[in-house]
C-alpha cells in the first residue's frame, strides 16, 4: 500500500513544467510514461526518467499512452478543451485520472468525464489549483474547527502579468479556453469555495478586457455569496502592471523568492514579436524538452494566490506563505507551517490517498465541474448584467 503511484503525463507542456518538481521528488509519485507529439519532448522524458532496468517510455501517440500497463494514473495537461476526449481514453483503459483546471470548458462535458470515470470504476481529480496549497487549507481547518465563529466575508485579489506571457491563439479565445477567468479563476474560486464551504448560491460580475491586441478576458471582479450566508469578493487582473507578490515581500506565486527589478519583463518581452506565429514560437522557448528543466528545485515558502483576508465571527484570518495569521478580538499571531520540502506536495499526497487507500479526495470530479460552473456564472454575468445562481454545487466533504 506505500508503493509509489506509476503515474504517466498526457502532455509535456508549460502545466507539466510547473508539475514538474512535484512530481519528480514526491516520494509517492514515480513518473513511468508520457506521450506528446513533440519529439524533443519526448528524448527529454526519456533521458530523465529512465532508470537502471526501468526505462522510461514516451510515446507520440495518446492511446499508446492510455494501453501501457505499467501506467496506473494519468495527470492530463493538455489544452482545456481536450480534457473530454482525453479523461474519456484513459477511462477506457480503466486508468485513474489527475486533470488539469480548468476541468473543462461547459458543465455537459465535465459530466460527461465523471460519468465515464464512475463507469470505469476510477478517480477522477482535479488539479493543481491553488486550494491544495496547505496555508489554504490549514485556514479551513481552522474554520471548520469552530474556534472562530462561522466565516461571513472573504476579500482575495490577485494582480499578475498572466495575460502578457507568450499565448497561442487559442489561450487569448474565451470560446476556446482563453482569458483569465477560465484559468486563473479556477484557482481563486477554488480557494474561496474551500473557505466558506463549497456551495455558492449567487454571483454577480463584471470582467474587463482592456487590450484590443489582446482580446480575452484580462481582469474580473465577482461576489459570490455561499449557503450559510458568506460572501466573497474576488478581483483580478493579468494586465502586468500592479504585482501583488509585494504584498508577500515578493514570494512568488510558487513559493519562490522573486526580484521586484524584473518589473515588466512579461510586456517587453512579448513587445518583440509581431505575428501570432512568432508568440506561438516564444511560448514553445519555455516547454519541457526546449527549456531548461530544473527536477531538483525546491521553494523557499509555500505556493499562493494572492492575498487573502477571511472574516470570522471571532476573528480575521489571513493565509500567508508561511503560516495563517489570526487577528483575534485582542491579540493577533501567526500559526506557523514549516517550509514544504517538495513543492505543492498536497496534490500527490491526495492522490495517494484516494487510490491506494480508498479516501475520498476533495478536488473530486464534482468540486471540479461545481467551481468550473462559477467561472461560467463570472462571464454570463458580465454579459448580462444579472446575478446568476449555479445549480451543480457541492460543499466541503460531499
Amino acid at each position: 500500500m506505500s508503493e509509489p503511484l506509476r503515474l504517466g503525463v498526457l502532455g509535456l507542456g508549460r502545466a507539466f513544467m510547473l508539475m514538474l518538481p512535484t512530481l519528480s521528488q514526491h516520494p509517492l509519485c514515480r513518473l513511468v510514461a508520457a506521450a506528446d507529439p513533440r519529439p524533443e519532448a519526448r528524448a527529454q522524458f526519456e533521458a530523465d526518467f529512465s532508470r537502471p532496468g526501468a526505462p522510461a517510455r514516451a510515446y507520440a501517440e495518446i492511446e499508446a499512452l492510455c494501453a501501457d500497463r505499467d501506467v496506473e494514473a494519468i495527470y492530463i495537461a493538455t489544452p482545456h478543451q481536450f480534457h473530454v476526449e482525453h479523461v474519456a481514453l484513459a477511462t477506457r483503459h480503466g486508468k485513474h485520472i489527475l486533470v488539469e483546471k480548468p476541468m473543462a470548458l461547459s458543465i455537459a462535458d465535465c459530466q460527461a468525464m465523471i460519468a465515464a470515470a464512475r463507469q470505469a470504476g476510477v478517480h477522477l481529480m482535479v488539479g493543481h489549483s491553488h486550494s491544495y496549497d496547505t496555508p489554504y487549507l490549514h485556514a479551513a481547518g481552522l474554520i471548520r474547527s469552530g474556534r472562530f465563529g462561522a466565516v461571513r466575508m472573504i476579500s482575495a485579489l490577485n494582480y499578475t502579468d498572466f495575460l502578457y506571457r507568450p499565448r497561442r491563439p487559442e489561450e487569448l479565445d474565451t470560446a476556446q479556453g482563453g482569458g483569465v477567468v477560465f484559468s486563473q479563476g479556477a484557482h481563486q474560486v477554488d480557494v474561496a469555495r474551500l473557505l466558506a464551504g463549497g456551495r455558492v448560491e449567487s454571483v454577480r460580475a463584471v470582467t474587463g478586457r482592456w487590450d484590443a491586441g489582446r482580446p480575452t478576458e484580462g481582469a474580473y471582479q465577482a461576489l459570490l455569496t455561499f449557503a450559510g450566508g458568506a460572501s466573497a469578493s474576488l478581483t483580478y487582473s493579468g494586465y502586468g502592471r500592479y504585482d501583488s507578490d509585494e504584498q508577500f515581500g515578493w514570494l512568488g506565486e510558487l513559493g519562490q523568492q522573486r526580484d521586484p527589478d524584473s518589473y515588466g519583463t512579461a510586456r517587453r518581452g512579448l513587445a518583440k514579436v509581431t505575428t501570432a506565429e512568432e508568440e506561438a514560437a516564444l511560448k514553445n522557448t519555455r516547454t519541457y524538452g526546449v527549456a531548461k528543466a530544473s527536477v531538483a528545485a525546491a521553494p523557499v515558502a509555500h505556493n499562493h494566490f494572492g492575498p487573502v483576508v477571511i472574516s470570522c465571527e471571532r476573528a480575521d484570518l489571513r493565509p500567508l506563505a508561511d503560516g495563517v495569521m489570526v487577528y483575534g478580538d485582542a491579540e493577533r499571531w501567526l500559526e506557523p507551517l514549516p517550509a514544504p520540502s517538495v513543492p505543492r506536495a498536497e496534490v500527490v499526497d491526495e492522490m495517494f490517498a484516494a487510490i491506494r487507500h480508498g479516501v475520498a479526495p476533495l478536488h473530486s470530479g464534482e468540486w471540479g465541474m461545481a467551481t468550473l460552473e462559477i467561472c461560467l456564472a463570472i462571464l454570463e454575468s458580465a454579459v448580462t448584467g444579472r446575478e446568476v445562481r449555479p445549480q451543480h454545487q457541492v460543499g466541503v466533504g460531499d
